[in-house]
């Protein structure tokens, strides 16, 4: 008896020994495809000058790399991150496989809420207005699913269903004001819809960087109620969760994530979706790890999606969105054909 239980510990110790190790693979990975990044462009500027210009001033080289090239990188790896956390919480907490913060209305209505500014406000002041009504118009989404599923008990269903009836709304109002504006102020739109991380910059990053990482300790704290809730609202009610106040307050927070990825940058709506699928393929469903596998792992798909996007078509610069798809799904669907075995 007491060397069956060894060997079960002997096992659970492995399992985590290797999930660490995925997550330190991770970290390393991001950090090459950071440097990758940094180094490569259109200016032609080498390694050699890169690191120089990462600690001391070297005129035009030290200007590309900390105005243009690093910015980008840091909000990449920030809304990637995000992204992947938001979308892991969501397909935890809604028990559905294809929820994430675009299916649910969340993103339409923040790209309502960048409509409505580039519409109202004019091209003149478009970054810091664009980014305040996509994340009002984020928040008020998530907050009106939120009510509905309070006043409905807060069913999984509920709060899909009120989410994907948002999503409709929002985008029936958004095609409306495409239909109506002007010719800039459409053109306006439809690089935003695009996603692109062109027109940040440091003060955007730090205010990107409050909303994406204040929440994420408070979901990490959560770990084993998100996977006590992944085996049903009964079973996590047996042991001591409450499924409604959880459900209620992680989509609050995924939704904030969501908010602070997509008001500077735009849509950028695949990592959310197959981030955290990815991550659950390789180490399984422990949201103790799973969270952050996912955020890494959003993070080195569109640090990786910028990097191709904006050299590979020189000097032509393909929006992060649509690079993402092209990256993204090709490898989704290899690891898929590859998994012999139910991971969800």
């Amino acid at each position: 008896m007491s060397t069956g239980v060894e060997a079960v510990f002997i096992s659970y110790e492995a399992d985590i020994k290797r999930k660490i190790f995925f997550l330190v693979s991770l970290c390393l990975v991001l950090l090459t495809v950071m440097a990758i990044g940094l180094c490569v462009g259109a200016s032609g500027i080498g390694l050699g000058t890169v690191l120089a210009s990462l600690f001391k001033d070297t005129g035009r080289s030290f200007g590309i790399i900390w105005m243009l090239r690093f910015p980008r990188i840091l909000m990449a790896v920030l809304v990637g991150f995000g992204l992947g956390v938001a979308g892991t919480i969501f397909q935890v907490v809604l028990c559905n496989p294809l929820a994430s913060p675009f299916t649910l209305g969340v993103g339409s209505a923040a790209g309502f809420g960048a409509v409505t500014a580039i519409i109202f406000l004019g091209t003149g002041s478009l970054l810091y207005g664009v980014a305040g009504g996509a994340f009002l118009f984020s928040l008020l989404s998530a907050a009106v699913m939120i009510l509905i599923a309070k006043l409905k008990k807060a069913s999984s269903e509920t709060m899909i269903l009120s989410g994907i009836a948002l999503m409709f709304l929002f985008s029936s109002l958004t095609s409306l004001f495409q239909y109506t504006g002007t010719m800039q102020q459409v053109y306006e739109i439809v690089f935003w819809f695009f996603g692109s991380l062109s027109r940040v910059g440091w003060p955007e990053i730090g205010l990107a960087a409050v909303m994406i990482l204040a929440p994420f300790p408070l979901l990490l704290r959560s770990a084993w109620d998100f996977n006590l809730l992944a085996y049903g609202d009964e079973s996590a009610m047996a042991l001591g969760v409450n499924p409604d106040r959880l459900r209620i307050w992680s989509v609050a927070a995924a939704s904030l994530i969501t908010a602070g990825c997509i008001s500077f940058t735009g849509v950028i709506g695949f990592i959310g979706l197959v981030a955290p699928h990815i991550t659950r393929m390789i180490i399984g469903n422990d949201h103790r790890f799973l969270l952050a596998g996912s955020g890494l792992v959003g993070g080195i798909i569109l640090v990786a999606a910028d990097t191709a996007g904006r050299t590979l078509w020189t000097p032509l610069v393909i929006p992060i969105g649509i690079v993402t798809s092209f990256i993204g799904v090709p490898f989704f669907v290899f690891l898929l054909m590859k998994r012999t075995r139910e991971y969800w």
